[in-house]
């Protein structure tokens, strides 16, 4: 049941501080899901046939089949974007793009522009989340300068106690490397973030004037200087790691992490008297025993940001801060994105748009799901509006997952999760083990398909019994979205709720989207725009992703020659669609 700690309906903390001061059974066919009764139930099943390559392409003209085929075979070539350019020049490569690249996966230049296109998506049961994809054109020596000017404090120096994975490091101070699915941005001042947020604002504007429940996501390194993400984050695993330490102290190490619970009269954490009073009054309630949930609610009641970043001694227990000062500016930069963030949420709540939160790198997320976390509790309390995204690559995924949907019915707001598999699995190896810490990925895309499926399972059971949670399936990957289809028929889950979402990129796996779509299931293309110049550097990215898509799977290529073939041989090679 839902609520009964004693943290239950305490609001967020951390974010409302900072903002308050100013500064498989039947065919799918013709465009109908199938429906089949089964004895004892009412609700009617459903399943899809993805190879109906007729209805799957029923949206595209033949010119556009043609252009996705170009396409794809394109990105199987290395350097093909740079050569082009080279060998056209910039009047004629913007054409080219125009009519390859950009046309395929990128909707238009600017709001008015891709409106044609989400409305006739749209005919088709498929919504948008929109994704302004113009990222600075810099080379890896102006991005490891940002990077490294922007991650590290004043007061770095003096502490050597910061954790190898979450101090900056020039080696990979270039973010893109290694990560082909993902806009990157780099600190360069407050007004720029200021202007990535009114970005994000204009994103959720035009959101939510394209369907009764719109989607737009941001990224939280876009709205302020990520030396603060770095700091939180490192104060969030250190207060976690101290929580299994005194819970192994206990006896109660290698339990699943929401069973540990620690003994309050058998705790030894040294003699500060601060961190003794968390233990008692209203604030964990009178159940003599602590879990990982209450724990991490002592970090929520401090008055100024940077007194959050102070950690615990694992052989005291005294409180250390984790630098030694912070300057006024530093001070002033964390409220900011603090701000920026409530803002986004209020704007999100005003024009009935649902707000994702982006993963990041593994140095970066604790602190962004934590902030995010944070905000669902503030903004949802009467439907899911704020989604955090979950990365199943991770060794961690599950306990997260799982931890979050707990908080979510102690406290009795509504759980919204984005799940992928993730984006920076390369650079995260090789990061971690270049600089020697513990590999964050799991070992192997089985493992991480176990996981993914592991997420999804336990975030559908939740619905099904709380019809409190919303899940999008960001996946391109088949077998996963029929193992959530399978999963809604046997739990009783219908489309026609709405708590169950899919999300493909623009250009990609239409044969997936569109049949969805079409048969009642809420799904969503990632709509990337821009001026076609600007978003070279997310084309190039996008030509490398299909580059190694496209060598792993022929099924979309072989569908849509498919049909291709089917309208030259019924003469409707001319087909427009409706």
């Amino acid at each position: 049941s839902r609520g009964g700690t004693g943290t239950a309906h305490r609001r967020s903390t951390v974010l409302r501080k900072a903002v308050a001061s100013p500064s498989p059974a039947m065919p799918y066919s013709a465009g109908v899901p199938s429906r089949s009764r089964s004895h004892g139930s009412s609700r009617g099943k459903i399943s899809i046939d993805f190879e109906q390559t007729e209805e799957a392409y029923k949206s595209k003209s033949t010119l556009e089949l043609l252009r996705s085929l170009l396409v794809f075979k394109l990105c199987s070539y290395d350097l093909i974007m740079s050569l082009s350019k080279k060998l056209l020049g910039q009047s004629l490569f913007e054409k080219a793009m125009k009519a390859t690249f950009y046309g395929q996966f990128v909707a238009g230049e600017d709001h008015q522009s891709i409106r044609p296109l989400i409305q006739k998506n749209q005919t088709y049961g498929v919504g948008a989340v929109l994704d302004y994809s113009v990222e600075e054109d810099l080379t890896q020596e102006e991005a490891e300068k940002k990077e490294m000017d922007s991650c590290v404090s004043v007061a770095e120096k003096e502490s050597p106690g910061t954790e190898k994975k979450y101090k900056a490091h020039r080696k990979f101070g270039d973010r893109r490397g290694g990560v082909i699915s993902a806009r990157t941005y780099f600190y360069a001042d407050e007004a720029k973030c200021d202007q990535h947020m009114e970005t994000f604002l204009n994103c959720i504007r035009a959101s939510g004037g394209s369907s009764e429940d719109g989607f737009s996501a941001i990224k939280m390194t876009a709205l302020g200087r990520p030396q603060f993400l770095l700091q939180f984050s490192e104060v969030l695993v250190k207060w976690r790691r101290f929580f299994s330490f005194l819970a192994a102290k206990q006896g109660k190490g290698g339990m699943d992490v929401l069973e540990q619970k620690l003994e309050l009269d058998k705790l030894q954490v040294g003699h500060r008297r601060d961190l003794q009073s968390w233990f008692t009054g209203e604030k964990l309630g009178s159940s003599g025993t602590i879990d990982l949930l209450d724990w991490n609610s002592l970090i929520d009641d401090r008055t100024r940001i940077s007194n959050l970043l102070v950690v615990p001694n694992l052989e005291t227990g005294e409180l250390e801060p984790l630098l030694k000062k912070f300057t006024d500016e530093e001070e002033k930069q964390m409220k900011r994105m603090l701000q920026r963030i409530d803002v986004l949420a209020k704007h999100a709540v005003e024009h009935g748009v649902r707000l994702m939160v982006d993963a990041e790198q593994t140095y970066f997320q604790p602190a962004i799901s934590r902030l995010t976390l944070e905000m669902q509790r503030i903004f949802n309390r009467q439907k899911p509006i704020i989604f955090n995204t979950y990365q199943c690559y991770l060794k961690e995924a599950f306990d997260n997952v799982s931890m979050d949907v707990e908080l979510s019915r102690r406290e009795d707001w509504f759980f919204g999760a984005k799940l992928v598999r993730g984006a920076y699995m390369y650079q995260e190896r090789s990061r971690a083990q270049e600089i020697g810490y513990q590999d964050p990925i799991n070992p192997d895309y089985e493992a991480t398909n176990q996981m993914y499926h592991k997420c999804l399972d336990y975030v559908l059971e939740e619905i099904a019994a709380s019809r409190k949670a919303n899940v999008m399936v960001a996946s391109h990957n088949l077998d996963t979205v029929k193992f959530t289809l399978e999963r809604m028929n046997e739990l009783g889950l219908t489309p026609t709720e709405r708590k169950v979402y899919f999300g493909q990129l623009l250009g990609m796996c239409d044969q997936i989207s569109f049949p969805l779509g079409q048969a009642g299931f809420p799904v969503y293309k990632y709509v990337p725009y821009g001026p076609v110049n600007e978003v070279i550097p997310y084309l190039s990215r996008r030509a490398q992703e299909n580059r190694g898509f496209m060598k792993g799977a022929q099924t979309e290529r072989q569908l849509l020659w498919k049909e291709v073939l089917r309208r030259l041989a019924s003469g409707e090679v001319l087909y427009r669609p409706a």
